[in-house]
């Protein structure tokens, strides 16, 4: 498996008090009483950052197992080129992972935006010095970074259900595109075509995108259109009143006002977009994480970008009969 770097794969878990019913003078054998089950109670910033710096610790240690309850089964992330790596695949590296981080590490900066009742968006500000190995390649520990977690509740739980982290740079100043991974030309070996067979043979089988997919590719693509054309009218109708925002380049943009200052500004002039590879996965019956490849061709701080895919998440949430854009994470290729 290539190496995913902890730009990527610095993942939060959290495991929240139980909160069961309130006491009261019902007899023991009231029946509401007795269904009652015990779940997670809202999450504020700093419980969750505090969990967050757990989970980072455990990364650390290549411990999977920790993760292994932490990940919801929905989980998913972008690995290099824009793979999506889901809760399997992501546990089974971090297993392999072995880092040597400095003390003085920490995430701070912590913004909580709440997208229901039950999923909330954790972001903050990452800081390392120290390296970590993967696949017995060895690489600094990218830093500083802006992370987000999608966090979903689950009975007495918090379990992640998308982590992404951004390297934080000046878009002045863009950061040299990653290296191209040698292409292997070796033949397998007669004796291993059977083996290859067999493993190919049991496989797991692959989540597919849900029946909403095509839809929100759609509503994905009009935010797209809305952001060239500068519309702020129905980017205001294509997203929600908490929206928030992770661009390429780690800037984190924490309200709606911030977000449509930026989409509307004069730093980008684009011609034309796309938007391309919906996956979508249901949170909830009203809530949607769509993985997704877009493109557009113009210039960003008088840069050109449209040759560069830009792969990300967007979570949805269902208002009425229409989908709006509740929080978003843009990251290079």
């Amino acid at each position: 498996m290539k190496h995913i770097s902890l730009i990527t794969l610095t993942l939060a878990a959290a495991l929240l008090a139980a909160c069961g019913a309130p006491a009261g003078n019902a007899p023991a054998h009231n029946a509401n009483t007795e269904a009652a089950k015990p779940i997670a109670a809202a999450p504020t910033a700093d419980a969750l950052l505090a969990l967050d710096k757990q989970a980072n610790e455990a990364y650390f240690k290549g411990d999977a197992r920790f993760f292994e309850g932490m990940l919801s089964d929905k989980f998913v992330t972008l690995g290099p080129g824009g793979s999506r790596m889901d809760k399997a695949e992501t546990t089974k590296m971090i297993a392999g992972v072995k880092c040597d981080i400095k003390d003085g590490w920490k995430i701070d900066e912590p913004h909580v935006t709440t997208i229901d009742a039950d999923t909330y968006v954790l972001s903050y500000k990452g800081t390392f010095d120290g390296n970590c190995t993967t696949d017995g390649k060895t690489e600094k520990a990218p830093s500083p970074i802006r992370a987000a977690t999608v966090w979903v509740r689950s009975g007495d739980k918090w379990l992640a259900a998308f982590h992404g982290e951004n390297l934080i740079v000046d878009p002045k100043a863009p950061a040299a595109p990653p290296a191209k991974p040698e292409a292997k030309k070796e033949e397998p070996k007669k004796d291993d075509k059977a083996a290859s067979n067999a493993n190919t043979a049991a496989a797991p089988v692959r989540a597919t995108p849900d029946a909403n997919t095509d839809d929100l590719v759609k509503v994905e693509l009009a935010l797209w259109e809305a952001w060239k054309a500068k519309d702020a009218k129905k980017l205001e109708d294509l997203t929600t009143k908490d929206v928030s925002f992770v661009n390429i380049f780690g800037t984190y943009f924490a309200t709606k006002a911030d977000v449509m200052k930026d989409w509307t500004g004069a730093n980008c002039e684009i011609k034309s977009v796309s938007v391309t590879d919906g996956f979508a996965s249901a949170l909830s019956p009203t809530v949607e994480m769509l993985t997704r490849k877009g493109t557009a061709d113009g210039t960003c701080g008088g840069q050109e970008i449209g040759t560069v895919p830009i792969w990300g998440v967007s979570i949805y949430d269902k208002d009425g009969d229409a989908w709006k854009f509740a929080f978003g994470m843009n990251s290079p290729a």
